[in-house]
């Protein structure tokens, strides 16, 4: 084992930060907490002196920050991380661009482990004995976690569910919630149409179920912020709406379709709740 000096760590790492930064992006979904983890990185530097494989162990230590990112994210309520305004920083709309909208918001559904799991071994080719270490698993159990993380991103439509002509009423749905259009809303809403929602997805004193197509479109459109987040995925076998700011899980909505229209929707923001719901990209 040799020394390596300083210097020349600092410029090997500089010549793999591209790869580290799009490794962290797609574990966190953010650019901005990416670029926080590859830096923070940098500070240990000096302890990759006396590393053989330089490119594994950089790969190894990101993914352990990332990791223990997403376990502090999941433990931290959403109203107190950072206001980072609605539409999100321009780096991360390219994101979401570059890997896909709808995977992000499905990796945002899953565990952490799970994700680093999936992300380190089906996105950047890492065997899984080099991923359990960072797991602290065995390989075995590194392999089953991203086996479900993949089982959890394909998803299996429901059986007879008329997938086509429902995504068509949901995406319809939400292009009207984004736009804040009433009319739009009242022509897609069942005249019966009632919505729940869980008291963590609104504000002080709003009422948890509201009933009648007038109503329920105009408690959509006080959400037009919110739904510019949002995007289609599958949801328990059906089309619904996710809501995942950042690579973190907010909200879901389970949407019912009857004849062309939404009969019903639920806002679901419940953590608990949230975790048992099965997202994944739609076909």
């Amino acid at each position: 084992m040799t020394h390596t000096p300083l210097e020349t760590l600092a410029a090997r790492f500089e010549a793999e930060r591209p790869r580290l930064r799009a490794l962290a992006r797609r574990m966190l979904g953010s650019a901005a907490e990416a670029e926080d983890a590859v830096q923070e990185f940098s500070l240990r530097l000096a302890s990759a002196s006396e590393v053989d494989n330089l490119a594994a162990w950089l790969t190894t230590v990101v993914s352990r920050i990332c990791l223990d990112l997403l376990r502090a994210r999941r433990e931290t309520p959403f109203e107190q991380l950072p206001d980072r305004g609605v539409a999100g920083p321009e780096e991360d709309l390219a994101l979401a661009d570059e890997v896909g909208r709808a995977l992000l918001v499905v990796l945002a559904a899953l565990a952490p482990a799970e994700r680093v799991a999936f992300v380190l071994h089906d996105l950047f080719s890492v065997p899984f004995e080099a991923v359990s270490p960072i797991l602290d698993r065995s390989p075995a159990t590194a392999k089953k976690l991203a086996s479900r993380a993949r089982l959890r991103v394909r998803g299996t439509p429901a059986a007879g569910s008329g997938l086509g002509e429902h995504r068509k009423v949901v995406e319809a749905f939400l292009a009207a919630a984004r736009g804040g259009d009433l009319a739009a809303l009242l022509e897609l809403l069942a005249p019966d149409v009632v919505r729940h929602a869980d008291a963590a997805a609104l504000p002080p004193g709003a009422a948890a179920v509201l009933r009648g197509a007038d109503a329920v479109a105009r408690g959509t459109t006080a959400f037009a912020d919110h739904a510019r987040l949002a995007e289609p995925a599958l949801m328990d076998g059906t089309v619904g709406l996710v809501l995942a700011p950042y690579g973190r899980l907010t909200g879901v909505l389970k949407v019912s379709v009857t004849a062309g229209r939404v009969a019903a929707y639920e806002v679901i923001a419940d953590p608990e709740r949230l975790a048992k719901v099965a997202v994944a990209v739609l076909p």
